[in-house]
């Protein structure tokens, strides 16, 4: 018993390290990370013996990530939401990965955000989640950050109103402009798949009362969604500016100070914006961290 307690903690220990691993690059199959770390598991799908003591640039099976032949995912049926018990592992909150500190939410009633969504693929198939669950790119599920493990949410894409229930099993994308990572399956049901990102509502699911959630997804205009990089948020005017001032001597675009009120207090939101693409916003977001600002948040309007 005492060796088996020890082993567990050794676990959880780790469990989130493993996640700090590199993906691919935006535009192939996804710009976040899964995975979990630990002792050897047994093999998973297609025969994988995934080695969870393994450090995540050697663990898995392919260097790079990939996807299979397109396929119909209209034969797929989506997950029903139910209540689970949380997870055993993955919910730690809060945690830290690659310096930056999320705290996971104790629910996924509310949640409510918009921003950037990455896939993934072929690397990581067969291979455990952050929830020791066996990830299948054939199934609809996705990796957050914050949401709890396992939850459920409606993820829609806001260039052409698709969307799909998934079930939330995973940790990550731990890119600063990621919002969430799903699998190749739900990529490919909602379009996000084959361009790589795309920009996307993500509403969370409450199993005990899904009326709200469930109800047909966020109509979508005609128009493209507009990127905006939130840069700072000040309650003095002062700050705001100086900081605008500095974003427009460096030319990284379009630069805004817009007012808004956040829990009764007015702030002077500093943003970059609005920006053509994905890789646009990425790009600019480098060139805003270079200059010793920190990461800016993505914002879709």
């Amino acid at each position: 018993m005492k060796a088996a307690a020890v082993a567990i903690v050794l676990v959880a220990s780790v469990l989130l390290a493993a996640c700090s691993g590199s993906r691919s690059r935006p535009g192939s199959a996804g710009t976040g990370h899964r995975g979990v770390s630990g002792s050897a598991s047994p093999a998973g799908a297609n025969g994988v013996n995934d080695d969870l003591s393994r450090p995540q640039s050697s663990r898995y099976r392919d260097g790079r990530d990939s996807v299979p032949p397109p396929f119909d995912v209209s034969k797929l049926r989506e997950p029903v939401p139910k209540a689970e018990p949380l997870s055993r592992y993955g919910n730690k909150s809060p945690y830290s990965v690659r310096g930056k500190t999320y705290r996971v939410l104790p629910t996924a009633r509310g949640y409510d955000e918009r921003g950037i969504a990455s896939f993934y693929g072929n690397k990581f198939h067969g291979y455990k989640t952050s929830s020791l669950e066996t990830y299948d790119m054939y199934a609809f599920t996705a990796a957050s950050t914050t949401l709890p493990l396992p939850s459920f949410a409606r993820v829609t894409n806001l260039d052409n109103g698709k969307s799909v229930i998934v079930r939330v099993n995973d940790r990550g994308p731990f890119h600063d402009n990621r919002l969430i990572d799903l699998s190749y399956a739900a990529a490919v049901k909602i379009g996000i798949w084959p361009k790589g990102t795309g920009l996307v509502e993500v509403r969370g699911i409450d199993p005990a009362h899904p009326a709200q959630e469930l109800r047909a997804p966020v109509a979508v205009s005609g128009g493209h969604p507009a990127i905006y990089l939130q840069v700072g948020a000040f309650a003095d005017a002062s700050n705001a500016n100086r900081l605008a001032e500095r974003l427009r001597a460096a030319d990284v675009g379009a630069v805004q100070v817009v007012d808004g009120v956040v829990r009764g207090q007015r702030l002077r939101r500093v943003r970059v914006g609005p920006l053509a693409s994905v890789e646009r916003a990425d790009e600019v977001s480098r060139r805003i961290e270079r200059m010793g600002l920190p990461p800016p948040q993505v914002a879709v309007d």
